[in-house]
């Protein structure tokens, strides 16, 4: 399994890896929306995208929606991120998100989100 991790904060970054690693994930990571389109443009394919929301040059929406405009649609994606309020859930299921995992989170929280996808046993 491959996952792309979109976060402008490192320390997030390597904390999403080390769970995700640990899982039997091969990680990729991007430090914002526009890389993060680079990085699945340039292939080769992955089975999920963590996206989280605010970053600079293209946020995690944006990216979202441009990724499932250019037909990115097998891969599911992940928003991870504080934003808590449902308008902002909504906005980003509504834009083709498969799950939203809020910050602060732990290694069951994600382990749950990732088994909802089928991408990991429980």
């Amino acid at each position: 399994m491959r996952a792309l991790i979109v976060d402008d904060s490192r320390f997030v970054r390597n904390f999403l890896r080390g769970l995700l690693e640990g899982m039997g994930f091969e990680c990729a990571e991007a430090g914002d929306g526009q890389a993060g389109v680079d990085c699945l443009e340039a292939g080769p394919a992955f089975d999920v995208a963590l996206l989280d929301w605010n970053m600079p040059v293209m946020n995690g929406l944006d990216m979202l929606k441009q990724l499932r405009a250019q037909g990115f649609t097998d891969m599911k994606v992940m928003m991870v991120t504080t934003e808590a309020e449902n308008d902002f859930i909504l906005n980003a299921l509504e834009a083709g998100a498969d799950e939203y995992l809020m910050k602060p989170f732990d290694e069951e929280a994600l382990q749950e989100k990732l088994a909802m996808l089928g991408l990991v046993g429980v």
